[in-house]
């Protein structure tokens, strides 16, 4: 359990201990975020829940040990009638393995019935880039111009905006940067996931958009606080980034799909329409596999598809 909440009724007293020690694990040990500690415990207590319906009493780490595949199905189909979709359940069901694999290491039980049931298939959606035209906008203080915020604001949101599309960064990523993070040299060094560091170079374009930003800002930046603050003088929340982001579909007419993350594909998008090599837009990325990076390769296949039929006069 994380700390200051009262023990559930479905937590046995030694699988809730269990699970404090494996959250401690992760977060100490392998570095996951507060986020992610918090969608594993409440997929971890989402399965324990439903055992103790199903199996009539908060269980055991014994009697986790004894479930069979067919309890594991039953909290899937479960989970399903509550039109949990198929990337949720694979996450929740990863989250599950991730416990059960701890309690095997640390000699509490091995729950095989996790490991025997087979992961739910999920179909293949492509990421959806801007063309570079409206990518470029997104990251123009002036797209954002007469909407009664203020001047400095509009250049913060277009420096954040301009990372994403420009560096290739996670809105994490880029709300991550501290004021040191940004001087004179012509590279970031970036906190990744799993607190993996990365260089990627800084554009002269986005140079000045981060320039003008601090130019503008009203509140002073300690070299050790974050970079990028909101009204108050505060650590910038992601929720705002995507707030200016949906302004920005209004005022240049894009679709829904033009969100924050869409920069990031963009960015790879265009690398490699451009002549990019894939190795080298993995690295930039931060992904760890480079079957991660492929789907880009997709994406410009589609891309150019898509272009034939437009103008080909036998397509």
């Amino acid at each position: 359990m994380m700390p200051n909440q009262k023990p559930l009724e479905y937590v046995a007293p030694k699988v809730a201990a269990e699970i404090e020690a494996w959250l401690h694990y992760l977060g100490a040990e392998r570095r996951m975020s507060p986020k992610t500690l918090e969608a594993y415990r409440r997929d971890v207590l989402q399965f324990l829940g439903f055992l103790a319906g199903h199996l009539g009493g908060a269980p055991s780490l014994k009697e986790l040990a004894a479930l069979t595949p067919a309890d594991v199905r039953a909290f899937l189909a479960a989970r399903r009638a509550d039109a949990i979709g198929s990337r949720s359940l694979m996450r929740s069901l990863a989250g599950l393995r991730a416990f059960a694999r701890f309690l095997e290491k640390n000699g509490k039980g091995k729950i095989g019935a996790l490991a025997a049931v087979r992961t739910p298939k999920i179909g293949k959606t492509l990421p959806r880039p801007l063309a570079a035209d409206a990518a470029k906008g997104m990251a123009d203080p002036d797209s954002a111009a007469g909407d009664g915020r203020e001047p400095w604001i509009h250049a913060r949101d277009a420096a954040v905006l301009g990372l994403l599309y420009g560096c290739g960064l996670r809105i994490s990523e880029a709300l991550g940067l501290k004021r040191a993070d940004f001087g004179a040299r012509d590279v970031l060094t970036v906190i990744g996931k799993g607190r993996k560091q990365r260089m990627v170079p800084l554009l002269p374009q986005v140079q000045k958009l981060m320039a003008d930003y601090i130019a503008l800002c009203p509140f002073d930046l300690p070299e050790a606080g974050p970079l990028f603050v909101g009204a108050k003088g505060r650590p910038l929340s992601p929720r705002l980034i995507q707030l200016a982001m949906a302004r920005l579909r209004g005022a240049l007419g894009l679709p829904e799909t033009a969100t924050p993350h869409a920069l990031r594909h963009s960015f790879a998008t265009h690398l490699l329409a451009r002549g990019g090599d894939l190795r080298s837009i993995q690295e930039l990325l931060g992904h760890a596999s480079l079957s991660t990076t492929q789907i880009y390769t997709a994406v410009d296949a589609e891309r150019l598809i898509q272009a034939y039929r437009a103008a080909h006069p036998r397509a």
